[in-house]
């Protein structure tokens, strides 16, 4: 029987995905060589490459005007990458702080010129999106972070930014529709709704020019990349393939207006379960809520190991929570089936008749 899988990445992708990778390994397109082992150069791989764009493009109607990469590094890379382009030595970049993520950003940020934090949830343990904060006009860039798997919060809007906005959407790409042009740079990296790691997706609007007076290798140069589509060097190859088998996996279901719809009711089923359960509570504030990342605890935490034992028992793996925060943590992505949120509905309320 399949495990019901909540790890927050990597993590669950689609099992039609993952069986045609299968299938490339042995032979890409026919090729009679696996996808690991082909030229990035030969137009087998070119044509992957080019359709991966066309979908991340497709899907999120990404304007004519932004590129589409396939870089490699992480999202934790774009921490040091956004700033190095973008952030000048004598000037500022505005940061909103919800999270261990954004905070690493910042901290990144502050090697290559001077950071302005607008608001930060620290002090309330991250458990909201702060509000009513103001982005100075004269800032380089603001940059946000669209949800935070580890507290489960999630921006569920984004406010109109007077400078370029930046946003690290690593947990929640392609998972609801997004108006890019609010964005002057999108980044995600592949390991939660796109693909495995190795990869990561940057959308950049072209006007935005990097920084005068720094030298900029062309490794970090967005603008080579662009330039070269994505190989500038030799791409993750097998990172983007799987990407892209995934990307064509959810254009199949509907495309992102009915992902979102699939992820809401999932959401719905485990926050209510959560609400209505006399041993557990959930952690982010309500109105925060992450459709992605689903934080709670027991209110009883001495029967935590209890907990993890049957849901082990039930086929359910990843749902312990971040070891900086403990708790649980049931990640629901694209991927994940809404049987399997009623698997873990089904052992919270068998856990609750035991010990309630």
């Amino acid at each position: 029987m399949p495990k019901h899988n909540f790890y927050a990445g990597p993590s669950i992708l689609p099992e039609a995905a993952i069986a045609a990778a299968v299938e490339g390994l042995k032979d890409f397109a026919g090729t009679g060589l696996p996808v690991v082992s082909i030229s990035h150069r030969s137009a087998e791989w070119v044509e992957v490459m080019e359709a991966a764009q066309a979908l991340v493009r497709r899907l999120l109607q990404v304007p004519d005007d932004y590129d589409v990469l396939f870089l490699q590094g992480g999202a934790r890379q774009q921490f040091a990458q956004i700033p190095y382009n973008f952030l000048p030595s004598d000037g500022t970049a505005a940061y909103l702080d919800t999270g261990t993520w954004a905070s690493k950003a910042i901290a990144e940020a502050r090697l290559f010129g001077d950071v302005h934090v607008v608001a930060s949830g620290k002090e309330a343990k991250y458990r909201a999106i702060p509000k009513d904060y103001v982005i100075p006009t004269d800032a380089a860039y603001f940059h946000c972070t669209s949800n935070n798997t580890i507290y489960g919060t999630q921006m569920q809007a984004f406010p109109d930014s007077p400078v370029p906005m930046v946003c690290d959407m690593s947990s929640d790409i392609f998972s609801r529709p997004l108006n890019v042009e609010k964005f002057a740079v999108i980044y995600a990296g592949a390991q939660k709704n796109m693909g495995p790691a190795g990869t990561t997706l940057v959308i950049i609007r072209r006007d935005m020019p990097p920084v005068k007076g720094r030298a900029i290798p062309e490794i970090w140069d967005y603008r080579k990349h662009a330039a070269k589509g994505s190989m500038l060097n030799t791409p993750p190859v097998f990172a983007i393939y799987l990407s892209y088998l995934t990307l064509q996996w959810l254009e199949a279901q509907g495309g992102v207006a009915e992902i979102q719809r699939r992820n809401a009711e999932k959401a719905a089923l485990l926050y209510e379960a959560i609400d209505s359960n006399p041993l557990f509570e959930g952690t982010a504030a309500p109105e925060d809520r992450s459709v992605m990342n689903i934080t709670f605890v027991l209110k009883r935490p001495e029967l935590e190991a209890e907990f993890l034992k049957m849901a082990a028992e039930a086929d359910i793996v990843g749902i312990k929570g971040h070891r900086s925060v403990g708790g649980f943590r049931a990640s629901c992505y694209n991927a994940l089936p809404k049987e399997s949120v009623e698997a873990l509905v089904a052992v919270m309320d068998a856990f609750a008749e035991k010990y309630a």
